[in-house]
């Protein structure tokens, strides 16, 4: 298991670093929301769901899009506005998609995909289907109110979600703790009648204990959706953007430091035989620079492509 959980937080790790070189080249023709930092709730969740579950997700989604298994040919044609890419071009970094590998697609819009998940479970449910949705959205979602609504609804019709909230305590430039009197998560959902809990420490392995104990239970009808888990963890890069943003003075460096002496793609890489994490990021970076290759040879869209998928 740790060998699968290292691939998938260093593909993302050195993809986003990959991403983070070439968005000043601009051959990156969207904004990008860069995960690093917090690739252990993504792949802590995804290894725990399996391949038939959905995953729905925010504009910071390129880490739960490859911990989903989304192709990453894809993904990168996609940022660079290629044919080629996961919305043919057309959606850019906030809009990842890939409905084969169970990634229903991201939306840039806060709290939206909180919606569209419930009425995902909603259908699973009336399907008497065992696939399960997990959606994931950060800290700043729960200051809309589509949050509470679908969250009620969601415990009212008792739906096979999981609900991660990815608190990474900052919404853009705001701390939560000036936004929020009760920064406590958990407690808003569990007022809904949701089982809701807090993981500490961006720990890749106790989320995925946590969240496979609960999609066993969702599994075997021990339990019914849907469950809430307030995942903290802390993004190392600015909001949107390829770089650092800690001389703007809304944090500061001081408080990364804890978060990078627990970084969890340096904690699972120590528990792998060295040879073996040496091949796992050899294979990674290949496959890396087989992409961002991908994306730079494949074409621009069509201009007759300009009304097409229009709804």
């Amino acid at each position: 298991m740790y060998d699968n959980i290292f691939r998938s937080l260093y593909l993302i790790r050195r993809t986003e670093e990959e991403v983070a070189r070439a968005y000043p080249t601009d051959k990156i023709k969207s904004p990008v929301h860069l995960s690093i930092g917090q690739e252990a709730v993504a792949v802590g969740v995804c290894e725990a769901l399996g391949p038939e579950d959905i995953i729905f997700c925010s504009y910071r989604s390129h880490a739960s899009y490859l911990a989903k298994g989304g192709d990453l040919n894809a993904m990168v044609a996609e940022l660079y506005g290629k044919a080629t890419g996961s919305a043919k071009g057309k959606g850019g970094s906030m809009h990842l998609v890939d409905i084969p590998h169970g990634v229903m697609g991201a939306s840039a819009v806060v709290g939206t995909p909180i919606a569209n998940a419930i009425g995902y479970a909603y259908a699973l449910k009336l399907r008497h289907s065992n696939q399960i949705v997990a959606c994931f959205f950060g800290d700043g979602a729960t200051d809309e109110g589509v949050f509470y609504e679908s969250l009620n609804w969601a415990a009212v019709k008792e739906l096979p979600i999981i609900f991660i909230c990815e608190n990474n305590g900052y919404a853009i430039h705001t701390a939560q703790s000036t936004r929020q009197k009760n920064t406590q998560l958990w407690q808003k959902a569990a007022a809904q009648g949701v089982p809701a809990e807090r993981i500490d420490g961006n720990d890749v392995l106790s989320i995925y204990e946590h969240v496979s104990e609960t999609i066993q239970s969702l599994r075997t009808k021990k339990a019914m959706g849907p469950f809430f888990f307030e995942c903290m963890t802390y993004r190392w890069r600015e909001h949107v953007g390829p770089n650092e943003d800690y001389q703007l003075g809304y944090r500061d460096l001081s408080e990364l430091a804890p978060w990078v002496e627990t970084d969890q793609v340096e904690r699972i890489g120590g528990m792998l035989d060295p040879i073996q994490r040496k091949q796992i990021e050899v294979d990674v970076e290949a496959e890396i620079a087989s992409a961002f290759l991908y994306a730079d040879q494949s074409p621009f869209p069509d201009p007759s492509e300009l009304y097409t998928d229009i709804t």
